[in-house]
């Protein structure tokens, strides 16, 4: 199913459409600030499964999730006043940040250090489906077989077919990666410089 949403003014009906999806452990594919995501409930572990195989991860490579706001991430992380202070000045924006996670993320969600990664992307069609669900999503690059990435919505809805669910048409997306810091210790690491400035760190 392919449906044109407005990405600045998303229609309420539309993402509740995609809400109950989620709900009923679908996969659901949205646009970010950097590409289109690949996404389900953090806490629906068969769909968490299907997006495993459909990207051919393998599972010791836990995916980033998206939170809503500050707040939002203060459940799902150990969030210092240094790594709050950090992200409030970027969030909402293309950044991942490296937190450890707390009680109530799925151990598959974790790496073996017990860390996640979490995003709060600067997009009003995604952090509404966050919101409307009350729980993260996962969010993984909608990708072809070779790692290149999709940044059209009617392309990834003919690449995927009935093994999505659901993709939102948001307009085209940057297709560029966020950038990833870990905040971890209070010590920052940029691991990848993606879209989002960086300078702060280095």
């Amino acid at each position: 199913m392919l449906i044109k949403v407005n990405p600045i003014n998303p229609q309420t009906r539309l993402i509740q459409r995609a809400v109950n999806i989620l709900i009923n452990g679908g996969i659901v594919v949205y646009p970010t600030d950097t590409h289109y995501g690949i996404g389900c409930d953090i806490l629906n572990k068969k769909a968490i499964e299907r997006i495993y195989q459909l990207k051919q991860r393998n599972k010791s490579k836990p995916f980033s999730f998206i939170c809503s706001d500050l707040k939002n991430i203060s459940h799902y992380a150990k969030v210092s006043n240094y790594a709050y202070k950090t992200m409030k000045r970027l969030l909402p924006g293309p950044y991942t940040f490296i937190l450890e996670g707390s009680k109530l993320v799925p151990k598959i969600m974790l790496t073996k250090r017990k860390t996640a990664g979490i995003r709060v992307p600067d997009h009003k069609i995604c952090l509404e489906l966050v919101e409307g669900l009350g729980n993260p999503i996962i969010t993984t690059s909608a990708t072809m077989p070779d790692g290149s990435i999709l940044n059209d919505a009617s392309l990834i809805h003919d690449v995927f077919k009935d093994r999505i669910d659901m993709v939102i048409d948001g307009d085209i997306v940057s297709g560029k990666p966020s950038s990833v810091i870990s905040l971890i210790d209070d010590t920052p690491e940029v691991i990848r410089k993606g879209m989002g400035d960086v300078s702060i760190f280095e």
